[in-house]
């Protein structure tokens, strides 16, 4: 991992060598796709930019107003025989916390939660339909029948489909002279919800995409959420299941799609990576889960704050007291979203259809296994004192996202007026000849399910 710090982010587990590659793996895959289009330019980043944007919710401010990312239901619970983190931003989520357990406060979450097992808490919460998970040490976690299952699979897998180039994803190039966007013409689907699909298709946007962001009517996504992540998309409320046609015709003109929701969750609408590659081949397709996609949990959903908790990252992070830590951002989150945004932009660099995937269990494993390797590198001593590291030198091979040795001090901050108010937010962690990357914030749910002329 990158051997640079951010000192707010200081603690058991190198949180800002997992943010740092992941934004440099996309700052590389960035630079292939301008070569491909023939253009030369630099993409670099630094520290204080990457920090801002893994920190987007905390930093965003409408007409002067800070985000609530966290709702009562949500947070750790302790019970009879150890803790419980919960879920319950969304309001079925938060009534399933309610049904299970009977609580509608914090106060009457505690009390109901001390009485049970932890595993006993956890399972009513998501028979229910609930998110909910047990708070597993690390070992714990290894013996879990899901861990073994997964153990060896890699955070990311980026599939081309067939030998040769498909032509309708072949390096376009720049509409107009002096154009630097390099996705400017090409077409995403998002079909992600949260944070780590959003950002990925925020960084898509903002390179140029036509990014249409499809929700569900009945279940719309909360709006702090969407403007962290919302910039170069326009958004639109759908029911997929009513509208069968409208959504196949949004496919067959797509360029990528991006799948965000749970393993199986929209299968009856032949959206699952490989019906949807076999019915449109032409496509690049991004599937994000929380757990992978196989094993005892691969169709359970997930979040960041859930995976820490089963995983031994939140142990690893606990307080003095021993009541389980967090994170000091989102790390899974925002990581997995920018290495799946490279793994997307590899394929188009490439002109191949195909398929990549991420999970939030591969940055945990990731980010865990860094503590582990830096543990045995101070008791047998061999610790590099040079400063130099596995990121730095895939850096210099590469040529991805160089640090900017020049850009030092605070990120820049980026004001927009939206339907919303005026939004105070953070820019991609990615500067192009040292622009930064950044795009207009259209109003949630305003747009019209359709694709825009090509540019």
């Amino acid at each position: 991992m990158s051997t640079v710090s951010i000192p707010a982010w200081a603690g058991p587990l190198d949180v800002a060598g997992l943010a740092l590659d992941a934004v440099h793996e996309a700052g590389a895959a960035t630079e292939r796709l301008l070569r491909a289009h023939g253009t030369d330019v630099q993409v670099t980043t630094y520290p204080a930019l990457v920090e801002a944007a893994f920190s987007a919710i905390d930093r965003l401010r409408v007409d002067s107003r800070a985000a609530e990312p966290w709702a009562p239901l949500s947070g750790f619970a302790a019970a009879r025989d150890g803790w419980l983190r919960l879920h319950g931003n969304y309001p079925h989520h938060a009534a399933a916390i309610t049904a299970a357990l009977g609580a509608r406060t914090p106060e009457e979450l505690a009390a109901a939660v001390a009485g049970l097992p932890a595993e006993e808490a956890a399972a009513r919460v998501l028979r229910a339909g609930g998110i909910a998970a047990v708070v597993r040490t690390a070992e714990e976690w290894g013996a879990h029948p899901h861990a073994r299952a997964t153990a060896g699979d890699p955070w990311v897998t980026t599939r081309a489909a067939g030998a040769a180039r498909d032509p309708r994803l072949r390096a376009r190039a720049p509409a107009a002279t002096g154009e630097r966007l390099p996705l400017a013409g090409r077409r995403v689907l998002d079909l992600t919800r949260v944070v780590a699909g959003p950002v990925a298709t925020q960084l898509l946007g903002c390179l140029g995409a036509d990014v249409l962001r499809l929700d569900p009517p009945s279940r719309p996504e909360q709006l702090d959420a969407f403007l962290a992540a919302g910039m170069g998309k326009r958004s639109a409320l759908l029911d997929l299941r009513a509208h069968r046609d409208l959504l196949e015709e949004l496919l067959a003109g797509a360029d990528v799609v991006v799948l965000g929701y749970r393993p199986g969750a929209l299968a009856d609408l032949g959206l699952d990576p490989a019906a949807l590659a076999a019915r449109h081949p032409h496509l690049v397709i991004g599937a994000l889960s929380a757990w992978g996609e196989h094993g005892p949990w691969g169709d359970r959903a997930g979040f960041d704050s859930i995976v820490q908790a089963a995983t031994g990252i939140s142990v690893r992070c606990a307080r003095e007291d021993g009541r389980p830590g967090v994170l000091p951002v989102q790390a899974l989150d925002h990581a997995t979203g920018f290495r799946l945004a490279a793994g997307i932009l590899d394929l188009l660099a490439d002109g191949r259809a195909g398929v990549a995937r991420a999970s939030l269990l591969g940055a945990a494993r990731t980010l865990l296994s860094t503590a582990t390797a830096t543990a045995t590198a101070l008791a047998t001593g061999t610790t590099s004192s040079t400063g130099a590291g596995e990121g730095d030198a895939r850096e210099a091979a590469d040529g991805g996202a160089r640090s900017d040795g020049a850009a030092v001090g605070l990120a820049p901050v980026v004001e927009l007026g939206t339907p919303h108010g005026l939004v105070s937010t953070v820019p991609v962690p990615l500067l192009l000849d040292g622009v930064p990357l950044t795009g207009a914030i259209g109003g949630y749910g305003t747009a019209e399910p359709r694709w825009e002329e090509r540019r």
